[in-house]
């Protein structure tokens, strides 16, 4: 959920334009990796939480040991990263915006702030996912 929100934020109010100009600017300092990053990993953290999902609904059919070994390891593997890749958009988004002008933001300061928040509590729901999976 926390993805789809940052996901959200990002692509429905995160770029912008100065009144006198047609062009869209992300509302990141301008930076456009800023908006790249959240829009991407909020992407990939939402279908890669639908995967493991239908993984987890199948798991009990599953007989084979091995593939159940490997299904659990890639999961926590999964988690462990995506923990690290959400500290590196948090800490990201944050810098970037408190190096926006405020004349640069008209429109969609608190969704850049939103987006901001989640990509702080996704920290914490992936880093519970690392430690009650086990």
């Amino acid at each position: 959920v926390f993805a789809l929100i940052v996901f959200a934020c990002l692509v429905g109010e995160g770029y912008t334009n100065l009144p006198s100009s047609n062009q869209l600017f992300c509302i990141f300092n301008h930076n456009e990796d800023a908006c790249r990053y959240g829009i991407g990993i909020g992407v990939l953290a939402f279908l890669a939480c639908i995967f493991f999902f239908m993984v987890d609904i199948y798991f009990p059919q599953i007989s084979n040991t091995t593939d159940r070994k490997y299904l659990v390891l890639a999961d926590l593997c999964f988690s462990g990263l995506w923990t690290f890749l959400w500290f590196v958009g948090f800490c990201f988004l944050t810098n970037q915006w408190a190096w926006t002008q405020a004349g640069d933001v008209y429109i969609g300061a608190d969704s850049a702030r939103a987006a901001i928040t989640f990509s702080f509590f996704s920290i914490f729901s992936w880093v519970s996912e690392v430690v009650v999976e086990p």
